[in-house]
């Protein structure tokens, strides 16, 4: 079993930033995969960014140049630095944990809510 804590969303003027942190603790494999997903009212849960314990980031289109995802391997934990916010940015950010690329499943954390006001 694998626990995610995520913190630092909130309430944020566009054009702003904003910093979400993801602490996974429990049984964790040195090949994992950790990123974060979103989900806006009314629509599907998408990408935003993936990174591997080897460092290999992948981003959402929408973000790329303004989001920047990193780790610390030493406490297992997942960042995303968002720059240059904007409204269409607003949705309930979900951190996820995989125990390695070629497994899909995997845990997910609470959610943490992102809104940027225009």
């Amino acid at each position: 079993q694998v626990q995610l804590v995520e913190s630092g969303g909130g309430l944020v003027q566009a054009g702003g930033s904003l910093r979400l942190s993801c602490a996974a603790s429990g049984s964790i494999f040195s090949t994992n995969v950790m990123g974060w997903y979103r989900q806006a009212p009314g629509k599907q849960r998408e990408l935003v960014a993936t990174i591997t314990s080897g460092g290999w980031k992948n981003y959402a289109d929408s973000v790329l140049g303004r989001f920047t995802i990193s780790r610390d391997n030493a406490k297992n934990t997942v960042y995303l630095q968002m720059n240059s916010l904007k409204p269409e940015d607003t949705a309930v950010y979900y951190c996820n944990y995989r125990p390695s690329p070629s497994i899909d499943r995997g845990y997910w954390g609470q959610g943490t809510q992102v809104t940027v006001s225009s």
